[in-house]
């Protein structure tokens, strides 16, 4: 009967073999210099942090504001994806008085929740955003369905412990208080992508929907995604872009490749440019650790 060995392996042994430290040490690659004054990596199926730069310092959000609007929907029990909702003239008229993006929703067209939601994600219709908020809050009145939806979305904040984010609108046009983190909005998107319809349509490039118009007959409305990361790099599954003037230029992104999906938030980028090679840089990372 053999006895068994215990071979410890020393630092001279390993050199002595022709495997250097350096070597060892270069296969941890290096961290990466991103011009966004914030960011944010996880690894999506373990929750480990790979990468943060301010990852909890409060920016303006602009539109990824609406992966917790879209959540929300997704959360109400018994959702029914195929109930039809009416374009209401308030909503074309807040796009306009906001000089809004919009999914360019007709007044009087009936619309699925699940086509709003398409228009919501891809076009970034705050339109889309505000018929949701319509359709899910509580009250007697829209002001009051609307503060009610927006109530909804700041208790998900709560109950995810998110303490560094908050609220004010449904489409993160903001009112002075609508704020997150990189990574409270990476876990936002994470806990988003578990539900399945969420993950169909922030993963798609473009749609053509056909919506019942006022009249009883039907409408095409062609949608095309606003995050082209989906498009320049390989294994991209979503997830939303945001911009405007206080927010500068804004991803919450991820990525799968093999087993591993990489998740991750820019904020405050100052060019799309900049913003779209943050996202190969960090993304990069993600997958080398």
């Amino acid at each position: 009967m053999r006895r068994a060995v215990t071979v410890v392996v020393t630092t001279s042994a390993v050199l002595a073999g022709g495997f250097s430290v350096s070597q060892a040490q270069a296969a941890t690659p290096p961290t990466p210099s991103i011009s966004a004054p914030g960011g944010f990596v996880m690894n999506n199926g373990t929750g480990t942090s790979l990468f943060g730069k301010a990852a909890d310092t409060r920016r303006a959000t602009g539109s990824t504001t609406k992966i917790m609007t879209a959540k929300v929907v997704l959360a109400q029990r018994g959702l029914n994806l195929d109930a039809k909702v009416t374009i209401q003239k308030a909503y074309s008229d807040y796009i306009v008085s906001k000089n809004a993006s919009s999914a360019r929703l007709i007044v009087g067209d009936k619309v699925t929740v699940r086509q709003l939601l398409y228009g919501l994600m891809l076009p970034s219709g705050c339109d889309a955003a505000y018929a949701l908020a319509d359709k899910f809050g509580t009250g007697s009145t829209r002001a009051a369905r609307v503060k009610s939806f927006i109530g909804k979305m700041n208790e998900e904040a709560r109950k995810m412990g998110l303490r560094n984010t908050h609220f004010d609108s449904f489409d993160g046009i903001s009112n002075g208080a609508n704020y997150s983190t990189p990574r409270d909005l990476t876990k936002i998107a994470s806990s988003a992508m578990k539900n399945s319809t969420f993950r169909t349509i922030v993963k798609t490039k473009s749609t053509t929907q056909k919506v019942i118009t006022r009249t009883g007959g039907y409408r095409n409305m062609a949608w095309s995604n606003t995050n082209k990361l989906l498009s320049t790099y390989s294994g991209a599954i979503g997830v939303k872009t945001g911009s405007g003037q206080q927010a500068k230029y804004c991803l919450v992104f991820a990525a799968t490749r093999g087993s591993k999906t990489v998740i991750g938030t820019v904020l405050a980028a100052p060019s799309e440019t900049q913003r779209a090679a943050d996202v190969k840089k960090l993304l990069d990372y993600g997958f080398a650790r």
